[in-house]
């Protein structure tokens, strides 16, 4: 039996709702989009249904939205609801659901579910799961008014926190939270981010708590200018090839959130003899210099102790996010800034109410 919380929503015995939908990728300037009603989603067995408060925007959603992943099966579904950074409350749960409440706090990641069997599952890599599904791409996400969620992969949200502004915690938060704490930082170190964005800025914020020294590369002022205010030490503008000659051989490590070949080679300039870079991007290398002995590492998102850490730390107040709000109907606009390099750092979609 499904329990549901008719006070929350009337959405719970409502039989349709208003959700942005993806009919077939294209250009985001093409409007693929279509804010219209859509159905009520159910949960099944484990699985929460959540009155969304909040969705981030992510650049992987425009990549999604304009066809970039057509030849890797994503989207998975037509229509599907994009999405993966999501704030809510408990609307319904599922037969077999612990440890929720009706109308609880809560918040969904990219991680929409794994196999709970595999060595990754089974040893604190869930995310490398290979039967992983992502919100958003293989199943409906968070651009609308509800959405169904796996109640294992589904995290409660500290009373301290703005339901809204929480929300890029579940994307840039662990993704750069994982790739920091791949990194043994500390006071005398510096370390270079490279891509001062959504991720970036949080990466910044990480970073920092490790006492190292964290200088930013980026091209867009108002990016380095939120970096400044997270605490970063030095700035620079990437576009500027004095001011990138100086930071040359500076880094002992060096987190990178720009999937851009020319980005990764100033990084890896930026990098010391045998330092360490942890890019959380596709990674494209043309002439890697092997006798430097730097050390490459990838980073994706993380697992659900180090989930648990940043929003502990949110809710300290040790770490924030940056964000610009928008209407869930807007989320083309949102997008369309978001792909001309034009927003300070992170959208999100706020639910109506």
């Amino acid at each position: 039996m499904v329990r549901s919380l008719a006070t929350m929503s009337s959405h719970a015995s409502n039989p349709v709702m208003y959700a942005q939908q993806l009919d077939a990728p294209a250009p985001i300037e093409q409007a693929p989009l279509r804010w219209r009603q859509a159905p009520t989603p159910q949960p099944g067995p484990g699985q929460l249904l959540i009155k969304v408060a909040a969705c981030g925007v992510c650049r992987s959603n425009l990549h999604m939205i304009e066809g970039d992943w057509v030849g890797n099966g994503v989207p998975a579904l037509s229509p599907i609801v994009p999405g993966h950074e999501v704030t809510g409350y408990v609307a319904e749960l599922g037969t077999g659901v612990e440890g929720f409440r009706l109308g609880d706090r809560v918040g969904v990641q990219p991680l929409w579910s794994t196999c709970e069997e595999c060595e990754f599952c089974t040893t604190g890599r869930e995310q490398l799961c290979h039967e992983r599904r992502i919100t958003g791409e293989h199943v409906d996400g968070g651009y609308g008014e509800l959405m169904v969620a796996t109640a294992r992969h589904t995290y409660h949200l500290p009373d301290t926190l703005d339901i809204v502004e929480a929300a890029p915690l579940f994307c840039p938060g662990i993704t750069a939270f994982g790739a920091v704490d791949k990194l043994d930082l500390g006071p005398g170190d510096r370390v270079a981010v490279f891509g001062p964005g959504g991720v970036g800025h949080m990466a910044v914020q990480f970073a920092v708590l490790t006492g190292a020294e964290v200088t930013v590369v980026g091209r867009s002022p108002e990016h380095l200018a939120v970096a400044r205010e997270l605490g970063a030490t030095h700035t620079v503008e990437a576009t500027d090839p004095q001011a990138l000659a100086q930071v040359e051989d500076t880094a002992d490590a060096v987190l990178l959130f720009a999937p851009a070949e020319a980005v990764t080679a100033q990084a890896l300039r930026t990098l010391k003899w045998g330092g360490t870079l942890v890019s959380a991007v596709p990674l494209t290398l043309r002439g890697y210099p092997f006798d430097r002995a730097q050390t490459l590492r990838t980073s994706l998102l993380g697992n659900r102790a180090q989930m648990e850490n940043v929003l502990s730390l949110a809710a300290q107040g040790k770490v924030r996010t940056v964000v610009e709000r928008f209407a869930m109907s807007q989320a083309p606009r949102a997008l369309e800034l978001l792909k001309a390099g034009q927003l300070r750092s992170r959208a999100v979609l706020e639910a109506a109410g």
